[in-house]
C-alpha cells in the first residue's frame, strides 16, 4: 500500500469511530504483526491527547509504538523516536494536542484529520 494510501485509510478509520492513535496504529497493522483488534485494544486510551488530558497527540503517541512494534530489536530506539517527534511537530506545528486544537488561543493549528494523515505519512517515510 503507499504511503498515501495508508495515510487516507488511517484517516478514513478516524471517521469511522476510531480515535486518532487506534486510526493510526491500525493502518499499518500488516507490518506491526498484530492483529487490528489487539491494536485497537492498545491505541484505546491515546485519544484527546493521551487519555483525555490534552496532553501528547494520539497519533504521534500512535507513531512512537509503531516505531517499537516494527524497529525494535532489544536495542533503544531513542535517537528515532526523538526524529518522529521532531518530523511530526515540524508539520503539524506542534505535538500536544491542546496547542493542536487550539483550546486555548482558539486558532487549531492541526486538525485531527490532518495529525493522523501526518502520523501515517511518518511511519511510511520512516519505519517502511
Amino acid at each position: 500500500m503507499s504511503e498515501q494510501n495508508r495515510s487516507e485509510r488511517a484517516v478514513i478509520l478516524k471517521h469511522s469511530g476510531y480515535n486518532c492513535a487506534q486510526s493510526v496504529l491500525c493502518a499499518f497493522a500488516e507490518e506491526s504483526g498484530l492483529d487490528e483488534e489487539t491494536l485497537k485494544k492498545l491505541g484505546a486510551a491515546f485519544c484527546a491527547g493521551m487519555g483525555a488530558m490534552n496532553a501528547t497527540c494520539g497519533a504521534l503517541c500512535a507513531a512512537e509504538m509503531l516505531l517499537g512494534l516494527i524497529r525494535y530489536e532489544g536495542k533503544p530506539v531513542l535517537k528515532d523516536a526523538a526524529a518522529i517527534h521532531a518530523e511530526f511537530t515540524s508539520r503539524c506545528g506542534a505535538s500536544i494536542c491542546r496547542d493542536l486544537k487550539g483550546i486555548d488561543t482558539g486558532t487549531m493549528i492541526c486538525s485531527c484529520d490532518d495529525c493522523v494523515r501526518n502520523a501515517a505519512a511518518i511511519v511510511s517515510e520512516t519505519l517502511l
